[in-house]
């Protein structure tokens, strides 16, 4: 039922004390608001993290081939290793059921590229039709490279979109234009889009072209791969580890690098770095929690020391209520009252300019590993309410030491 009474005196004692009343809230809406704003940032690293991690399939793996650093069966350390077109269709051939997408890739190095009279700064990659989907690339024009451009070495070659941009802007389309690689021409069959606008500016041609027709063999630079997903994520990254793992050692044997050699062969693995990310921003969160609850304990030890003052001055007041009849939880009503009144106004402020906050800041932030920092609502909102059953709390005792003031001595106090 609603005192207006009741109110009246709540807001007389605010007003009569009115730095205190706003101290006593700043400390609870800046527990709060420090609170949501760290668990929103951390939400954003999450975000961030997930984002970069789109860039190529969530479960790829890539091989890098180093230098050795171990000597083993004889051989000396410092041996450039290289991968081989034999390496990648043997593995291939013996994991086709382990195996999503996969491609080699090769770097096609000093050749110059030309449009026109115009010349193009921009790298030269061979890779297999599967490379798309190992990329996460997605065309927007055209098609990209196909199986039937490996087997008839076709003269072909898919652009980045901001290359069509910078070189193209003229065109409507640069379908059927003709690029020239080292005075050899290459007809654009394609158009591709990135996340990242750095990572368009290459220029994708099969890989056989490339080996045949720039002189590279049957040497590849690096191999990469994409597993089926599996049930959950921690069974997809045990899956992951596995397929990693023996890659590595096949690759090993294949090369005569010794097992502990971590330099000779680099295999990399999107999930498992993924939940080394994820465990991190787990770590982050629960610091970022325990920081905001520590902030938030001491608003409400604040608002607990607030009553105790408050009922230290109205002992004279509280022992003539009392002798007056008024029952003890009544006084104990009174006390809460203004306790969670200062609390929850004071919660609710600090809920309502972070989330503000949030929401203006968060769309525009730009960092590395952070972004759209933002909180759900619902998470807020709890905090909120259980700090002000903690307001609650914090007020029940000096309200409880209120209620049992024996009237006598309440009424000799000055």
């Amino acid at each position: 039922m609603f005192d207006l009474e009741r109110w009246q005196e709540i807001f007389e004692t605010i007003r009569k004390n009115k730095l205190r009343t706003f101290l006593t809230g700043l400390s609870v809406a800046s527990g709060i608001f420090i609170l949501v704003i760290l668990l929103g940032f951390g939400q954003g690293m999450r975000n961030g993290i997930a984002h970069e991690f789109e860039q190529d399939a969530s479960t790829s793996v890539w091989v890098w081939p180093g230098v050795t650093s171990k000597e083993f069966k004889g051989l000396n350390p410092g041996r450039r290793i290289q991968l081989r077109n034999e390496n990648y269709s043997k593995w291939n051939e013996q994991n086709t059921a382990r195996i999503e997408y996969n491609s080699a890739r090769i770097f096609v190095r000093d050749v110059s590229v030309t449009y026109g009279n115009e010349a193009l700064v921009y790298g030269v990659r061979g890779v297999h039709e599967d490379f798309q989907f190992i990329e996460n690339s997605r065309v927007s024009e055209g098609r990209f490279i196909s199986y039937s451009d490996l087997v008839n070495t076709s003269k072909v070659i898919v652009i980045g979109n901001k290359i069509k941009k910078d070189v193209f802007g003229h065109l409507d389309s640069p379908i059927g234009e003709y690029v020239d690689i080292s005075g050899i021409p290459f007809k654009i069959v394609g158009v591709f889009k990135e996340q990242r606008e750095r990572e368009e500016e290459t220029l994708y041609i099969p890989l056989t072209t490339a080996q045949r027709v720039f002189n590279g063999g049957d040497r590849i630079s690096n191999m990469s791969y994409t597993l089926p997903m599996a049930e959950n994520f921690d069974q997809a990254v045990a899956q992951a580890v596995v397929f990693k793992d023996e890659l590595k050692e096949y690759l090993s044997q294949v090369h005569t690098v010794h097992p502990e050699d971590d330099s000779a062969l680099e295999v990399w693995s999107a999930l498992e770095e993924a939940k080394r990310y994820y465990s991190l921003t787990g770590n982050i969160k629960f610091f970022f929690w325990f920081v905001g609850i520590c902030t938030i304990i001491a608003g409400v030890v604040g608002v607990s020391n607030i009553m105790l003052i408050v009922v230290k001055e109205r002992t004279r007041e509280i022992g003539i209520r009392k002798a007056l009849g008024a029952k003890p939880w009544s006084i104990i009503g009174m006390i809460l009252h203004e306790a969670v009144f200062i609390t929850a106004f004071s919660g609710f402020l600090g809920l309502i300019f972070s989330m503000l906050l949030l929401e203006l800041i968060g769309p525009h932030v730009e960092v590395d590993y952070i972004m759209n920092p933002s909180v759900d609502l619902n998470v807020a909102l709890t905090t909120v309410f259980v700090l002000v059953l903690s307001g609650t709390v914090a007020g029940f005792f000096p309200a409880w030491r209120a209620a049992n003031v024996q009237v006598i001595t309440a009424l000799r106090d000055e």
